[in-house]
């Protein structure tokens, strides 16, 4: 079933591409495979797949020592905790969820921090992890000082009932990124759309879209939760 999932997801997302006038290989899929089985995870590999993400360390730890392939791409994309920090960081590819001053101190205290995201609030709601939008150039002008790499920016966006209703938090984030770009021109990602809204996303220029209902149970992705990792 994974893989059927994984199939459409694919198609939809180059749909989507191609309505933007990108091609499939602009977007990068992470499949969030939390509280998914090893044996899942292995048949999206199998079928393609290299890019996971989980959210909890204990969830990546637990994956790093099951006997998955090696050349997996594992990225962290929930709520950071300071004392998990050198358990995630060693074990990442790169970390979404970079939320709040005090991660990014203890991220540049790192002797060889892994590349981050940083995680806008972007509809400002006080419930929500992430930095408010005036705030980006000054946490990416830090965490560059301080010798991490930033890579771009990555939102959950206020919840909508229909997913074209979250375009505009789509475009807002992508206009923030084309002013961060000018001072930080490595900082070009935007990790946006989940599986309620992963194609109105990609046509607003989505680089990483974070899937894991649509892949993992396609016949249940009208389900309403939603979170970091989908």
């Amino acid at each position: 079933m994974a893989t059927r999932g994984l199939i459409n997801v694919e198609r939809r997302i180059a749909g989507a591409a191609k309505r933007s006038g990108r091609g499939p290989d602009d977007v990068t899929l992470l499949a969030v495979s939390k509280g998914r089985t090893d044996a899942a995870v292995t048949e999206l590999y199998e079928a393609g797949q290299r890019v996971f993400g989980e959210n909890r360390p204990q969830g990546l730890s637990q994956r790093l020592e099951a006997d998955l392939p090696d050349d997996i791409e594992w990225h962290f994309v929930g709520n950071v905790q300071r004392r998990a920090i050198k358990v995630i960081a060693p074990s990442i590819t790169l970390l979404h969820s970079l939320d709040r001053m005090s991660i990014a101190d203890a991220w540049i205290r790192l002797e060889a921090p892994p590349p981050v995201l940083i995680e806008i609030n972007i509809g400002e709601e006080p419930q929500k992890h992430g930095f408010a939008p005036a705030d980006v150039h000054r946490v990416a002008d830090h965490l560059a000082a301080g010798g991490v790499p930033v890579h771009g920016l990555m939102i959950i966006p206020p919840r909508e009932r229909i997913a074209d209703d979250a375009r505009r938090w789509f475009v807002a984030l992508r206009e923030l990124r084309d002013t961060l770009v000018v001072e930080h021109p490595e900082a070009g990602d935007l990790s946006m759309g989940m599986t309620d809204d992963f194609e109105v996303a990609v046509e607003e220029g989505a680089s990483i879209v974070r899937v894991g209902r649509a892949i993992f149970d396609p016949a249940n992705d009208e389900d309403n939760g939603r979170s970091y990792e989908d």
